[in-house]
C-alpha cells in the first residue's frame, strides 16, 4: 500500500479549482451549474404569493354582497361597477382577483334563480286563476290560444299597415277596400290554423261584425277635436274592425 501511494502521490488544495499530481497530469473537477434568476419570474412570484402588490381586504368574506362592498338589494348596473373597480384596483393581485370574480359570479347566479323563479310562480298562478274561474270562463279559454312571438309580430305588421292605408287614402265611403282585404287575410289565417274554411270564415265574420258595432257605439263619443277633420265615422270604425280581426285570427283557435 505504501508503495502504491509513493508512485502516484496526489496534492490536493482547498484553495485550488484542481488537483494537481507528480505527473503534471491536471484533474478538472466537475463544473457545477449556475442559476441565475429574472426579474420578471421574481416579479411575478411576488405578485403571486402576494408580495408588494395590493391584496384585497375582503377577500376571505363568505357574503358575496359584502365581499364586493354592496347592498343585497343591489342593481345589476352597481354589482357591474364594483366588480370592474375593485378589479382595476386589486387585479394585479391572483388570489383577490379569483376572489372578486367568484363572489360576482354568485351574484349573477342567484339573480337568474330568481328571475327564473318568479317567471315559474307567475305561470302557476295564471293557471291557479284559470282551475278557480267558473265553468263559462275556462269553456271560453278553450278557444283561445296564444302563438309564437314573430307570428304576433307579422299580423301586427300587417294590420297596422291596412290601418295606415286606409288613414293615407281615406274615401268619401270609407276603406272598403282595405276592410275586404283585411277580413280575407284574417280567414285566410284562421284556415291555416283551423284547417277548415267554415270555421275560419265564421270566426272570420264574427269579428268583422263584433268590431263594426264596437266601433260604430264608440265612436261617436270620441270628442271631434281630437281626429282630423278629413276623417269620416266610416274610417274611424274600420280603425276598430282591424284591431278585432288582428285579435281574431292571432289569438282565437
Amino acid at each position: 500500500m505504501a508503495s502504491l501511494l509513493l508512485s502516484n502521490p496526489v496534492i490536493s488544495s482547498p484553495f485550488l479549482g484542481n488537483n494537481l499530481s507528480i505527473n503534471g497530469n491536471l484533474r478538472k473537477p466537475a463544473l457545477l451549474p449556475l442559476v441565475f434568476r429574472s426579474p420578471r419570474c421574481s416579479a411575478a412570484a411576488d405578485s403571486t404569493y402576494g408580495g408588494n402588490v395590493a391584496k384585497y381586504p375582503r377577500s376571505n368574506v363568505w357574503d358575496p354582497y359584502k365581499r364586493l362592498g354592496i347592498t343585497t338589494d343591489a342593481s345589476e348596473e352597481e354589482v357591474w361597477s364594483s366588480r370592474n373597480f375593485l378589479l382595476s384596483q386589486y387585479g394585479g393581485h391572483e388570489r383577490s382577483a379569483e376572489s372578486i370574480e367568484a363572489a360576482f359570479e354568485k351574484i349573477l347566479m342567484k339573480s337568474f334563480e330568481n328571475r327564473k323563479k318568479t317567471k315559474i310562480n307567475l305561470k302557476t298562478r295564471l293557471k291557479k286563476k284559470v282551475e278557480e274561474s267558473p265553468p263559462w270562463v275556462q269553456n271560453l279559454l278553450t278557444f283561445v290560444e296564444i302563438p309564437e312571438r314573430i307570428i304576433i309580430l307579422r299580423r301586427l305588421f300587417l294590420f297596422t299597415f291596412m290601418a295606415f292605408w286606409s288613414v293615407m287614402n281615406s274615401a268619401e265611403g270609407g276603406p272598403a277596400f282595405q276592410v275586404a282585404l283585411s277580413l280575407f287575410a284574417c280567414i285566410y289565417f284562421l284556415n291555416d290554423k283551423s284547417k277548415s274554411i267554415a270555421r275560419a270564415s265564421v270566426i272570420g265574420f264574427g269579428s268583422l261584425v263584433v268590431g263594426w258595432i264596437c266601433g260604430s257605439c264608440v265612436v261617436p263619443m270620441i270628442p271631434a277635436a281630437i281626429w282630423q277633420p278629413t276623417w269620416t265615422l266610416e274610417l274611424l270604425t274600420s280603425l276598430i274592425v282591424y284591431v278585432f280581426l288582428f285579435l281574431g285570427c292571432t289569438f282565437l283557435k
